[in-house]
């Protein structure tokens, strides 16, 4: 039987996104600037939570998303994730919102915010593994399109209902100021995500399996290059984890580039990345239709190369004006890279170790907050003495990144020439 969209679903798997979303952009605009900026935390100690996820990531992810593809089954892992994702999103805010420059809640804190960052990114494994349970090849760019459309919504979201907050338009308890948009961020996420998680219905039946964790453990480097065996998986997955590099720490240190170079005020922050994000809802919806039609891994190229030429400029600019105009223009390509990337792995990965693929998908975006961010803060501490060029130039090693994983990709398999020749 052909497969064919189910519309529920897609608006559940949407709305899940819309809304992690909404705390994600939260957090990573205020939170960063909360303990870099008020609580005069490092760069580095920023940077290394995101470390620090990773590595507990690397050491749990890929055996229970093995568990999942046995068990035929990725909701009831989403739900345990979602729930730990909520509770320890939700201490991260109370231990910020409560500081009174206790130095311990701020420790608290960034820990409780490692964590959250760990449970966030091992839920993407499944919620990024029903992509093929949504809609058949041929509309899985448009489905994914339509999952990061919501994703950037979200983050539209996010801003609007964290600006009053930080203007002191409204305020809820505890410490005034950035903090104060953690708690109502968190409990929409909350709210909004039980549809996911009690109303979605997976279309493959469920299997009855166990699983030896010693066994599983021993054999997860072999399975691994299975997997990497698979043809172009290896390839994209060693493009991908090079590429975000540059995406996801510049996505991380965005707010602090914008502060420290150009001394803006919070309020033109939120709109500056409101335009950014606009333009990658925009972008992601764009994409995701067009990438069906082209192919998705021609319309990843195209993003790439697109990212190539704006991060150099981005980072050379020093007219507030043209910051802008390539703040949007990069958003367009934001919104484009994830919706090409998740559909190419989905293409390219064997539907019987789908959540195991999408692992170290995940994992190799969390690594890339690993080398990019240390890469990031070497090129500030080399050039301390220099602020502003320094953030300039950590941009710039960026770009240098995007384009080395571009390089790697260019020859994975085309969608489009597997789907003719069937």
């Amino acid at each position: 039987m052909e497969q064919t969209i189910n519309k529920k679903n897609v608006f559940y798997w949407s709305l899940y996104g819309f809304a992690k979303d909404i705390v994600i952009i939260t957090f990573a605009l205020y939170f960063s600037e909360w303990l870099v900026v008020e609580n005069h935390v490092a760069d580095i100690w920023y940077n290394l939570i995101f470390v620090g996820a990773s590595v507990l990531l690397l050491f749990t992810a890929p055996i229970l998303a093995i568990l999942a593809d046995k068990k035929n089954q990725a909701l009831p892992y989403l739900r345990i994730m979602a729930v730990f994702l909520f509770v320890t999103t939700l201490a991260a805010s109370l231990f910020a919102v409560f500081d009174y420059n206790m130095p311990k809640f701020v420790l608290f804190a960034a820990l409780a915010f490692l964590l959250c960052n760990y449970f966030y990114q091992f839920s993407l494994i499944f919620y990024n593994g029903f992509l093929n349970q949504l809609a058949p090849q041929n509309k899985r760019g448009l489905i994914s399109g339509i999952g990061y459309t919501s994703n950037w919504l979200g983050e539209i979201a996010g801003l609007f209902i964290a600006l009053p907050f930080t203007t002191g338009v409204l305020y809820w308890f505890g410490h005034a100021g950035r903090a104060q948009t953690f708690v109502p961020a968190t409990l929409l996420f909350g709210l909004l995500a039980l549809p996911m998680l009690f109303l979605f219905k997976e279309t493959k039946k469920p299997v009855v399996a166990s699983l030896n964790i010693k066994q599983e453990y021993r054999d997860l480097t072999a399975k691994f290059i299975r997997l990497c065996e698979t043809p172009g998986v290896g390839r994209f997955l060693l493009g991908y984890f090079v590429f975000n590099d540059a995406i996801i720490t510049l996505e991380n240190n965005f707010a602090i580039y914008l502060q420290q170079v150009y001394h803006i005020s919070d309020s033109l922050k939120t709109y500056i990345l409101l335009a950014l994000l606009i333009a990658s809802t925009i972008g992601a919806f764009i994409c995701g239709w067009i990438s069906d039609k082209v192919g998705l891994k021609k319309t990843l190229l195209i993003t790439l190369a697109s990212i190539l030429i704006i991060l150099p400029a981005l980072a050379l600019t020093y007219n507030f004006t043209l910051l802008f105009a390539l703040t949007t223009i990069l958003g367009l390509a934001y919104g484009s890279v994830w919706v090409a990337s998740r559909a190419v792995l989905a293409f390219l990965a064997p539907p019987s170790e789908l959540n195991h693929a999408f692992s170290y998908y995940t994992l190799m975006e969390r690594f890339a907050t690993f080398i990019g961010p240390m890469a990031w803060g070497l090129a500030l501490f080399l050039f301390r003495q220099h602020q502003i060029f320094s953030y300039r130039f950590a941009i710039i090693l960026m770009a240098a990144f995007a384009a080395l994983g571009t390089f790697i990709i260019r020859k994975i398999p085309s969608d489009k020439d597997k789907i003719v020749s069937a």
